[in-house]
């Protein structure tokens, strides 16, 4: 049998992919940190132009209607990527949201080979794990109880023992969670419509009724009612406790709104929610897939001050390497079916041992990790002091911060202006009141990117390039 080789896969005439790959990789790998930010924006000319496909085959909001050539990625290295163009980014979104510890990680890459080398296969059957599936189950469990003796934990139904890891996405893992809450009200309040609790702007996937918890699908659900509370409205909260009273069959939370702009929940807020489901005889659950596995202690719950009922993993778990996505949760919720909850593809073995680096990694470098984002957070609360007719304010924390604009123009106009200036950000302004540019780096990121990334933002905040 011939060798299939990349020009075969790609098309045979594949118009100089292939040498344009190899030399932006090379360049990339080479370059030091000052020559990568020196070079933010501006075009590689030792990376050989090439001929892309186009995106005629995708659906329209994908850019199937786009007509000139394309500025998409091409080749990565830590947070640095070049695009098609042969252009340097600035990827200030960790990938979307979940390239934990940028692209290339070299000690990621060296577990990758490793595995590969073992025989660990990239996936299996979900009845039969393979062993780091099973031992990203107990460091799950460790994680969840920080301190405690495992031992002491796997007979205790009220503690946090038990994780259902054959899930890839994390609208799986939600959904999941959700039929747990379901499962428990029927099992202990039987009558009446269940009520499930979230904060207004969630984003806990994109299953049906994960969807219907933000406000879509409202014609094709009974049996079930959702209601929304503003983050950080105590008063709010007990309101919506006080009207449903037992009927609520559960609370569901992010820490960080990344699909609101960044808004960050005190902890106060989610303890009081703690303290109100406990008293209704409901279930706290803490939406994880954003914040996990991007803070020194891994999960950003265990800064929070509460113990949830579920913990949902997703996103970072295994630095993008494979969908990964987990819920930890009280062994006495253990009520699904083997096959109530499950994604063919979530038995991974080779995600789960890249996991596993992960979380290795970000406890090694826990210190550093919780320096640098503060420090971070801290220069873009600085813009917002410095540029008080533009900006109203900072949200999010650490790695995962956004500046709040006055006007949905200006947010607007400084996102298009970074992106031209090779800072890959996100703006949310589709909602009305949105006016937020986001960022969310992966955990490489030093004081110098740091601070490059506030200098550029203040330079962009001065000129105004866009009015």
């Amino acid at each position: 049998m011939d060798e299939l080789t990349f020009d075969d896969l790609m098309g045979n005439e594949s118009g100089g992919m292939s040498a344009a790959l190899a030399a932006g990789h090379d360049w990339l790998a080479h370059a030091d940190q000052a020559t990568l930010l020196g070079t933010v924006g501006k075009t590689v000319d030792t990376v050989p132009p090439a001929r892309w496909p186009d995106k005629r085959w995708f659906q329209r909001s994908y850019g199937r209607a786009q007509s000139q050539a394309p500025d998409d990625f091409m080749v990565g290295w830590g947070l640095f990527y070049l695009t098609e163009q042969r252009r340097l980014c600035l990827d200030c979104t960790a990938g979307h949201y979940q390239m934990t510890w940028g692209y290339e990680h070299p000690a990621l890459m060296a577990l990758l080979r490793d595995a590969l080398d073992r025989g660990i296969v990239p996936d299996n059957h979900t009845n039969i794990p393979a062993a780091p599936v099973k031992r990203l189950a107990e460091r799950l469990v460790q994680l969840a109880n920080p301190g405690a003796r495992l031992e002491r934990l796997q007979g205790d139904g009220d503690r946090l023992n038990t994780v259902l890891l054959g899930l890839c996405t994390g609208s799986v893992a939600c959904s999941s969670a959700l039929k747990m809450m379901l499962l428990h009200y029927r099992a202990t309040k039987q009558t009446g419509v269940p009520v499930l609790i979230t904060l207004k702007g969630n984003y806990h996937g994109t299953d049906f009724l994960a969807q219907h918890l933000r406000g879509m699908w409202s014609d094709l659900f009974c049996g079930v009612q959702s209601v929304e509370v503003e983050p950080n409205d105590q008063e709010g909260l007990q309101a919506v406790f006080r009207e449903h009273g037992e009927r609520v069959a559960g609370f569901f939370a992010e820490p960080i709104l990344m699909n609101r702009e960044a808004i960050a929940i005190a902890p106060a807020f989610l303890q009081q929610a703690r303290s109100l489901c406990d008293g209704a005889g409901a279930l706290m659950a803490i939406d994880e897939i954003q914040t996990g596995f991007w803070f020194p202690r891994v999960l950003c719950t265990n800064h929070l001050g509460v113990e949830p009922d579920f913990i949902v993993l997703g996103k970072g778990m295994a630095a993008g390497f494979h969908p990964l996505s987990a819920v930890v949760y009280r062994g006495r919720l253990d009520r699904l079916e083997q096959y109530d909850a499950i994604s063919t593809n979530g038995n991974a073995g080779l995600a789960a041992y890249l996991a596993l680096g992960c979380i290795a990694l970000i406890e090694r470098e826990a210190d550093r990790i919780g320096r640098v984002g503060e420090g971070y957070h801290q220069r873009l609360a600085a813009l917002v002091a410095e540029f008080p007719d533009l900006l109203l304010g900072v949200r999010g924390a650490g790695h995962m911060t956004g500046l709040k604009f006055r006007r949905v123009e200006d947010a607007l106009g400084f996102h298009r202006a970074a992106l031209a200036r090779g800072l890959w950000v996100r703006a949310h302004a589709y909602h009305e009141g949105h006016s937020t540019v986001l960022t969310k780096f992966a955990l490489p990121l030093d004081e110098e990117v740091a601070e490059f990334t506030a200098h550029t933002f203040a330079e962009l905040l001065r000129g105004r390039p866009w009015s």
